[in-house]
């Protein structure tokens, strides 16, 4: 699997980001299910959100943003970055163990 992170950033006020912000953790929840996110969050401030997730390659990344309510709306960009992690804490053992070379 490959590592990619996603930056959320909202367009709108965060008032606007509020009234779909049930909606986007509930599609999260369905990325989670199909073992694709491994962490999500907004920045503080909240200006901004966090996803990491695992894909076997970027067309899968692409297809899971199309269907966020955040972006379906047009309330934020996505910006995803592909990376490889080298280090990792001892508690990701198990998440890293057929990937780190």
């Amino acid at each position: 699997m490959k590592n990619y992170l996603i930056i959320i950033r909202y367009k709108v006020p965060i008032e606007t980001i509020d009234k779909f912000t049930v909606a986007h953790r509930a599609y999260l929840k369905t990325q989670y299910d199909a073992k694709r996110l491994l962490v999500s969050g907004p920045f503080v401030p909240r200006t901004a959100g966090a996803l990491w997730a695992q894909a076997p390659d970027r067309t899968v990344i692409d297809q899971m943003i199309e269907k966020d309510p955040f972006k379906i709306e047009n309330l934020a960009d996505y910006e995803v970055f592909e990376y490889s992690p080298t280090m990792h804490a001892p508690v990701l053992d198990d998440l890293f163990a057929s990937q780190i070379a």
